[in-house]
């Protein structure tokens, strides 16, 4: 069986009662048996024929506590993931496959191993009861996180430092961000794009770049260092640059073009020549 879950659900659906409208009770177990997959089907002939209603009660009871195993399970694999790697609001959902088939209850929840220490894509679940009689069962179980994550609220050009106005946060299925995601506006604003980013574009950090301290141009603070002693004077800068980048700047005073360094907006360091 498959089903696909972010909140309870149910790994064998339960069968609901018959209405009362008349008929035999065989065409009615048969109304019912129609809507049931192949392997629901065989749980409910094993009712049938032992003729026993309480097997039912029973068989709905141990699919809430196989329910109850998987769903603690894969919070708590969440909620290390989230530790590590510094998700905040991240939620899951999964579908499940099993092709076996429980009808006694446990005594308390099943114990539960799985063959991956990531929530991450599929994996198998081993439950088991250790009641009397025991029984084990195996679950097919893949997941799906999603956390909030940072998109482009608006057009945003290249070379362009992107302002908290222009970002906005939804949720996203990391399963479909294999180069990165942001999950606060914090980290992105005050960053340059790299390229022309589209209104609603995922933001991943290949898109971004150092912020651009000056510009092919601009009048720029020149400070030069020596020995102790410091003079400054301005320049034009020859060539774009982010912090700590080192550009080509004219000294307009002397007319030199020399090599100097970004150190902020506006200003570079370069040595006396």
């Amino acid at each position: 069986m498959r089903n696909s879950r972010s909140g309870p659900t149910t790994l064998f659906p339960p069968l609901a009662t018959p209405a009362k409208t008349g008929g035999s009770t065989v065409s009615a177990w048969r109304r019912l048996l129609g809507a049931q997959s192949r392997n629901s089907k065989r749980i409910v002939f094993g009712v049938l024929i032992g003729v026993m209603p309480g097997l039912l009660y029973a068989e709905q009871n141990v699919n809430q506590q196989i329910e109850q195993t998987i769903e603690r399970y894969l919070k708590q694999q969440l909620a290390q993931e989230a530790t590590a790697q510094g998700w905040e609001g991240a939620r899951v959902t999964y579908t499940s496959t099993t092709t076996s088939n429980v009808i006694a209850s446990c005594s308390q929840l099943p114990q539960v191993t799985g063959d991956s220490n990531s929530i991450m894509g599929r994996q198998q679940l081993t439950l088991s009861c250790t009641d009397t009689p025991a029984w084990t069962v195996k679950v097919n179980v893949e997941a799906n996180v999603f956390v909030p994550a940072v998109f482009s609220q608006t057009v945003i050009e290249r070379g362009d430092t992107i302002t908290a106005a222009q970002l906005k946060v939804e949720e996203l299925n990391i399963s479909k961000a294999p180069r990165g995601f942001f999950n606060n506006i914090d980290k992105v604003a005050g960053q340059a794009a790299k390229r022309r980013l589209r209104a609603n574009q995922l933001i991943s950090p290949s898109l971004l770049a150092k912020p651009l301290l000056v510009r092919r141009g601009q009048q720029v603070k020149m400070i030069a260092n020596q020995d102790g002693i410091a003079a400054t004077t301005l320049g034009e800068a020859l060539e774009n640059g982010e912090q700590g980048a080192v550009i080509r700047v004219k000294n307009l005073r002397s007319e030199k073009i020399v090599e100097a360094q970004v150190i902020e907006a506006g200003v570079v360091l370069t040595t006396f020549r």
